[in-house]
């Protein structure tokens, strides 16, 4: 009975040791974005008034991506109203900066998508000499939404893992299974959020990404097995919060935040 005792107690301090491992390895997620933070300039300009751009800070975003911008501001909006920020329409953003694009020019190349700094510039110092007689906006707001490519994980549990989140494959076609041939190297197209934050003298306060949904799908009617892209991009809103939260954090602490180890 002693014997079975000390057994039993053993198999408890294991269970318990593996749980524990368990759980940290569902928390830690080493993908996570190494956001950039002033903390300096941020404790002393104590932002409380933002205005969310409806542009990209860098190159336009993919057709399919881009459809989905308006809802996924939207959500970052609502976020940060939740965390006690203000947030000015966007239209206060939008009305300046066409204004400006009549003055100096569209700053993206239409043909090839590339972005004129110089003209992004001007541009910008035109929008925020505006916004400052207009509103009382601390600071701006992008959002840009990127795509790029990652592999599902070997073994029993296929799942991607990028930008601080994990994701599982799925279907789409008349199929209900995965071919034996498919390739599980081959890269599956997946979306993530840029955040970045900007004062009204254009200086950044804040830069990172938090990853959002894969944007393909296994394509069941194909015998060899490929990647095609969803029909619904970004539908779970589960999964977009999650990104938005990842995408802002520390500008907003995120609770259990998956990049601690």
């Amino acid at each position: 009975m002693r014997y079975f005792r000390r057994v039993s107690r053993i198999g408890t301090l294991l269970l318990l040791t593996i749980g524990l491992a368990a759980c940290g390895g569902a928390t830690y997620n080493p993908t996570v974005f190494p956001y950039e933070l002033d903390q300096e300039h941020m404790a002393q300009l104590k932002v409380k008034t933002v205005v969310i751009a409806h542009v990209n800070l860098g190159a336009p975003s993919r057709s399919y991506l881009e459809k989905e911008a308006p809802r996924i501001d939207g959500m970052v909006a609502t976020y940060l109203k939740n965390e006690g920020y203000k947030v000015v329409p966007q239209r206060e953003f939008t009305q300046h900066w066409n204004t400006a694009v009549r003055a100096y020019g569209d700053p993206v190349d239409p043909t090839t998508g590339r972005m004129n700094m110089n003209t992004f510039i001007q541009i910008m110092q035109s929008v925020r000499d505006q916004l400052r007689e207009t509103t009382d906006v601390d600071a701006i707001v992008f959002t840009d939404l990127l795509e790029s490519e990652v592999p599902f994980s070997s073994g029993l549990q296929r799942v991607a893992r990028w930008h601080g989140v994990t994701r599982k494959p799925s279907m789409q076609g008349p199929g209900s299974g995965v071919s034996t041939d498919f390739d599980w190297n081959q890269g599956a197209a997946v979306a993530s959020l840029q955040i970045s934050i900007y004062d009204m003298e254009l200086k950044r306060l804040f830069a990172s990404v938090g990853g959002l949904d894969v944007t393909d799908a296994i394509d069941a009617r194909s015998s060899g097995g490929r990647f095609v892209r969803r029909r619904n991009i970004l539908e779970s809103d589960s999964f977009v919060n999650e990104g938005i939260a990842l995408a802002l954090h520390p500008f907003v602490e995120m609770e259990k935040w998956p990049g601690n180890p």
